[in-house]
């Protein structure tokens, strides 16, 4: 039977915004069925371990790093030797990232070397934590333990999520970070209105025209931390303090006008509005200027000393700190380095590819082959690992998106409108810089919103099926969706070798390479 802990209800609580009077039926916060959804969390995160972790130590180049790996596992390594947290050997050039996604990698070689399971330890872990909290944040966003599990499924069996998993590399740690401050902001939103709740039911709703000040709200807060550090990662992370705060904010409004706050959007401007800067702006922006503090404080970091050495101390800005002009150099440096990476420029890469073709994953990359020395099918076996969405996923984004636009637009669905958010901060802000340079790597970050997009839809399948319809029109969406979920565990699971670097025969890599642009 399809009870309101197994589907997610067709009513949202924005609904009580058009109630025609006062009285306001008791609003559902979260899925009801807490031991099964702890069994089920439990059963995502045991299949998301032995995923993750099977044969974690290959493919390698020789022993050595693969693809992009060759370039952050010595950084992180040197950081952990340097002790200082931060690199600080002149020899690296392409210093031009973020230190915290290097802080994770320099602790996962601190536990097992410098050896693969040493670079790939800690992006696994963050793989897992990323499926467990899709899981928990669908779980929340639909009130329901099926679709929740559903998503989890799905993180599971994405290519994109399991491939940078496994690979020593600073996406997924991102990825964790974002996926962290979303899930964060989504319990925010149910606390606010918990809150709102109350003191409506008080009676004391109107005792201002802007409606109840909230508080201090710590999950708020916390989004803010995994902000700062989601872009002490990669600066890409900066989109998404922009749309989140703006999604935060709207979160408020629709709070406030749902439980008839004379004025809404002055309340908004007037208590939420600063607050809501200090924690997803104002403290991530300190905490990714934290980061560098052992760059500050370490006598040999990458330019520390470019301000009296190769540059002079004079000019209009001779009042401000050497140490600060040094920094500042350092960091336009960064973003001069990137800017510079375009096609325009002469920088071409076999594997790049444009933001337009991510939704579908029509470029994906490669990362690692070998051929031998062993036989497969008569001839000299294939090792080859691309980073690849399962097709079953990436081709349905599209669909999802415009069914998603739908229902934010039409049916006031806040669950498809937080989600698209997260979506968009991943991809629309790289439509603005078309000509960089970019690859498929770059939509790691889309992927749980994908999956949770995803996810809502076979919701809605099962709840339009399931009011007030005949058994077999139930039965059959119960089917569709049964159906598509095994369709995803086997693309999944027939994509595993070109996933993992596992030896194929030459016909099998053949057979996986369905579409020209993924050769």
């Amino acid at each position: 039977m399809l009870d309101r802990a197994t589907v997610a209800p067709r009513a949202h609580v924005e609904d009580l915004g058009t109630s025609p009077g006062p009285v306001i039926p008791e609003p559902v916060f979260g899925a009801t069925d807490r031991l099964r959804g702890t069994i089920v969390g439990l059963v995502i995160t045991l299949l998301a371990i032995i995923t993750r972790f099977w044969d974690l130590t290959h493919p390698t180049d020789q022993g050595t790093p693969v693809f992009d790996e060759k370039h952050y596992v010595p950084q992180g390594w040197q950081v952990l030797q340097g002790g200082g947290l931060i690199e600080d050997n002149p020899a690296y050039g392409l210093v031009v990232h973020p230190p915290v996604g290097k802080w994770m990698l320099a602790l996962s070689e601190g536990l097992f070397g410098y050896n693969p399971m040493g670079w790939r330890f800690i992006p696994a872990v963050s793989g897992v934590i990323v499926v467990l909290a899709i899981y928990l944040t669908v779980r929340r966003l639909t009130r329901s333990t099926l679709i929740g599990a559903l998503a989890g499924l799905f993180a599971l069996c994405d290519g994109v999520l399991f491939v940078q998993s496994r690979m020593g590399m600073l996406d997924i740690f991102q990825a964790l970070f974002v996926v962290l401050a979303f899930a964060a902001l989504i319990a925010d939103r149910d606390q606010m209105r918990q809150r709102l709740d109350r003191v409506f039911r008080d009676g004391r709703i109107n005792d201002s025209p802007f409606g109840p000040r909230f508080g201090f709200r710590w999950y708020r807060f916390t989004a803010g931390v995994m902000l700062g550090l989601a872009v002490g990662t990669k600066w890409s992370g900066l989109y998404f303090v922009v749309f989140f705060t703006l999604l935060s904010l709207g979160f408020d409004f629709a709070a406030r006008r749902a439980y008839h706050v004379q004025r809404p959007l002055r309340g908004v401007l007037m208590r939420d509005l600063l607050p809501s800067a200090a924690s997803l702006v104002v403290l991530p922006v300190g905490i990714y200027l934290a980061t560098f503090a052992t760059w500050f404080r370490s006598e040999s970091s990458v330019y520390r000393y470019v301000v009296g050495t190769d540059i002079g101390t004079d000019g209009p800005f001779a009042w401000v700190p050497a140490a600060l002009r040094s920094f500042w150099y350092y960091e336009t440096g960064i973003l001069k380095f990137h800017s510079g990476l375009t096609n325009a420029a002469g920088n071409h890469h076999p594997w790049e590819s444009k933001p337009w073709s991510w939704p579908m994953a029509l470029r994906p990359m490669l990362y690692a082959i070998d051929y031998g020395p062993d036989q497969c099918g008569g001839g000299d076996c294939i090792r080859a690992q691309m980073l690849l969405g399962t097709p079953a996923l990436w081709w349905l984004a599209l669909p999802m998106v415009g069914w998603g636009l739908w229902r934010m637009i039409f049916r006031l669905d806040w669950r498809y409108a937080a989600v698209l958010v997260g979506y968009a901060a991943a991809i629309v802000p790289w439509f603005g810089e078309i000509d960089r340079q970019m690859y498929f790597f770059y939509a790691t970050v889309m992927a749980p919103f994908l999956v949770m997009g995803l996810a809502l839809c076979c919701g809605d399948v099962l709840a339009a099926a399931g009011r007030g319809r005949a058994s077999a029109t139930r039965t059959l969406a119960v089917l569709a969706v049964a159906i598509y979920a095994g369709l995803v565990v086997a693309n999944f699971a027939f994509a595993w070798p070109i996933l993992t670097g596992a030896p194929i025969s030459n016909e099998l890599w053949n057979m996986q390479l369905w579409l020209p642009s993924w050769t």
